[in-house]
């Protein structure tokens, strides 16, 4: 019972970071590949990434994209992150799967966009795939948008 009430959390959860991550709907409005901006963009989320495996939560939060700020609270970002990554973790070696570049994304701010997907391995052997979503700022910076985990098929 206590297995299937932190699986029903575990999804609740998932669900706010899915819609933190802003992009509820796949990508539709596709633009020209632009290999400079996936290459900024992917620099920034690894960077951002580096963050959260050190469990520098609130750290991500800071250095997030204002659509996300603006979507969740420090406090409720750092603890939804806690709640979906700490069972996982430690996440391990990061295998980039896709990466598209967009000019727009359903239900969001303007962009540009660059929509990265990791295959990620995590304790017990097992992997994930992780979807981080940089924004590109109008001072120039990418800063990501959007994160959302869920196990790999």
């Amino acid at each position: 019972m206590r297995v299937d009430a932190f699986r029903r959390s575990r999804y609740v959860l998932l669900s706010l970071v899915a819609l933190c991550a802003l992009h509820l709907q796949p990508v539709q409005a596709q633009a020209a590949p632009d290999t400079a901006a996936i290459s900024s963009a992917t620099r920034a989320a690894l960077a951002w990434l580096t963050l959260v495996d050190s469990g520098s939560f609130e750290e991500s939060w800071d250095a997030a994209a204002p659509a996300l700020q603006g979507a969740i609270t420090k406090a409720a970002w750092a603890q939804a992150l806690f709640t979906v990554r700490g069972p996982l973790e430690p996440f391990g070696a990061r295998s980039l799967i896709s990466a598209q570049f967009s000019a727009t994304l359903p239900n969001a701010p303007s962009g540009p966009y660059v929509v990265l997907q990791y295959r990620t391995s995590v304790s017990q052997s097992r992997y994930v795939v992780e979807t981080v979503t940089p924004m590109h700022l109008p001072d120039g910076s990418w800063r990501v948008s959007g994160y959302y985990v869920r196990p790999s098929p």
